[in-house]
């Protein structure tokens, strides 16, 4: 489809190859997901498992597709990232890092894939120990899981995304929790992985972000982190920063030599998609970086931290708006969970009882239940609430 046509015509969930190509991007990023975890054991290195896990997305999508007449881009729509204990977000280091995983981590694991510009997005937490997790651990968990319960069951046609914010902090503070500032639950189209419709995770003064009503047939990534300290991450060492993504609405004559280099490859390799310098040449990377994302060329993803002592728990899923109702279609089952808090809220316990599909009456064409049943195991005090894996 040239670019016209394809301007012309948005594609959305209304094509049923575009659904197709969502889910099969779903289908490798929960495999991704399910091998990292697996790749996660103590004294192995952090880097090694992230590359594992963009290997297996690139592999995977590499795969499909091959004999079509237009060349169909496919790959990684997000570097694995695997965060550990009060880090929040974004940890995805360079090939020469040398950090490892110990035992009784709290890893979130944050990974997405793409087919034909389709977006999958995940995000799991995972403690690296036997045997169920318990303490405040389990209530960070918990808190993170329950509130993206009700957010699936929230984010649906007629609702308003200010429902939502509200609703995942009430869930968080049931815990004793915060949910994490600065954290936006975006709209996704066709390579668009942050599009303008945003849900915030926490509403203040500061951060400002347009009132929006959800429809039908869009797409979500729903992302949630809960903390148990203050929810407010700071910044703070901006060379831990390696994802980054093109802004491809700026443009700046470069001076040095070793950035126009970068910013040559990384427009042939990554136009679109967020990338990790680890794919660039180093020692240019480094040099070349700073100058294109000082000029805006490159939007940085921040690594980011709570206090040290603070746990953090991440759950990041994606959510298709279909005619039938919600299509959860990324997501890992938990651990078990052993909270000292447990939901009593009727409000609460209401959000969790809705159901995420809506039931057809007469011939309405009914998909097999493969999905439709998944989200309903909620009602044991919603302690683990994970959407069963097929």
């Amino acid at each position: 489809m040239s670019e016209d046509e394809r301007e012309e015509k948005e594609l959305d969930l209304t094509t049923p190859e575009v659904v197709t190509k969502y889910k099969s991007a779903a289908e490798i990023v929960n495999k991704a997901l399910q091998l990292v975890v697996s790749e996660c054991k103590p004294k192995s290195k952090i880097v090694d498992i992230c590359e594992k896990g963009d290997s297996y997305i690139r592999e995977q999508t590499g795969n499909m597709y091959k004999n079509v007449k237009r060349k169909i881009e496919r790959g990684v729509a997000f570097p694995t990232c695997i965060s550990v204990n009060n880090t929040v977000c974004h940890f995805s280091p360079l090939a020469t890092d040398e950090t490892v995983l110990e035992e009784g981590d709290i890893l979130k694991i944050d990974m997405a894939c793409h087919i034909d510009g389709f977006i999958a997005a995940v995000a799991h937490t995972h403690v690296l120990q036997q045997g169920p997790v318990t303490g405040r651990v389990a209530d960070v968990i918990a808190a993170a899981n329950t509130a993206a319960e009700v957010a699936l069951r929230l984010v649906r046609p007629g609702r308003k995304n200010k429902d939502v914010t509200d609703a995942i902090q009430k869930v968080a503070a049931a815990y004793d929790c915060k949910i994490v500032e600065g954290v936006l639950s975006h709209q996704m189209k066709q390579f668009v992985i942050d599009g303008n419709k945003v849900v915030l995770s926490v509403s203040n003064p500061d951060t400002r972000v347009d009132d929006a009503e959800f429809e039908e047939n869009e797409v979500y990534a729903i992302d949630i982190v809960a903390s148990t300290g203050e929810g407010k991450p700071k910044l703070l060492d901006e060379k831990q920063t390696t994802i980054y993504k093109r802004a491809v609405d700026k443009s700046y004559h470069l001076k040095m030599k070793a950035s126009r280099f970068i910013f040559s490859e990384i427009s042939q390799n990554f136009p679109i998609m967020p990338f990790s310098a680890r794919a660039l040449e180093e020692k240019r990377a480094r040099l070349g970086l700073v100058e294109c994302v000082n000029h805006e060329l490159l939007q940085p993803y921040p690594v980011l931290h709570e206090k040290p002592g603070d746990y953090v728990a991440h759950i990041k899923f994606t959510v298709l708006l279909m005619p039938n109702g919600s299509d959860r279609i990324t997501s890992h089952a938990l651990q078990e969970l052993q909270p000292t808090k447990t939901i009593d809220d009727p409000e609460i316990k209401a959000w969790l009882a809705l159901a995420t599909k809506t039931k057809k009456k007469g011939g309405g064409k009914k998909k097999k239940g493969k999905k439709g049943a998944e989200a309903e195991p909620m009602e044991e005090e919603a302690t683990n609430g994970a959407t069963p894996q097929e």
